[in-house]
């Protein structure tokens, strides 16, 4: 049984995919879209060389072009912020007295036990504050 070149090509595509899946490696992905382009080289009647060639290009060009993009991206800090680092920078509604050994501030519709930053300063009940850092469960506020 005789199987044409394109065949193979995918089968080389199928693999390097399910090594894609298999160990996380973007490379594998991009080698995957370079075999599935020899291929069609292949079924439009390319010969050897060329599907190698195509091949090579494909997979160099999205490796040179796409890793860079993707490691820039990678090394960006998320825009949105969540838990605790989301409430920094927030204001907040003093409860109960707070000064520098204790309180407690409605933040984000919770009740927090908070601390002043300046533990020389007191807030009173009802004066808004803002959050400047939280320190396990409790906020420190200005």
């Amino acid at each position: 049984m005789n199987i044409d070149a394109w065949v193979w090509w995918l089968i080389g595509a199928a693999g390097l995919g399910i090594g894609l899946v298999i160990t996380a490696m973007p490379e594998l992905g991009m080698l995957a879209v370079g075999a599935v382009a020899a291929a069609v080289g292949a079924g439009l009647g390319g010969h050897a060389v060329m599907q190698v060639a195509v091949f090579a290009v494909v997979s160099v060009a999205l490796i040179a072009v796409v890793r860079p993009i993707a490691a820039r991206h990678r090394s960006q800090r998320p825009q949105l912020a969540t838990g605790v680092e989301a409430l920094k920078g927030k204001q907040a509604v003093v409860l109960e007295r707070v000064d520098g050994s204790g309180g407690r501030i409605k933040l984000a519709g919770e009740v927090w036990s908070a601390r002043a930053l300046n533990s020389e300063l007191a807030y009173e009940v009802g004066q808004e504050v803002d959050v400047v850092d939280i320190e396990g469960a409790t906020a420190i506020v200005l």
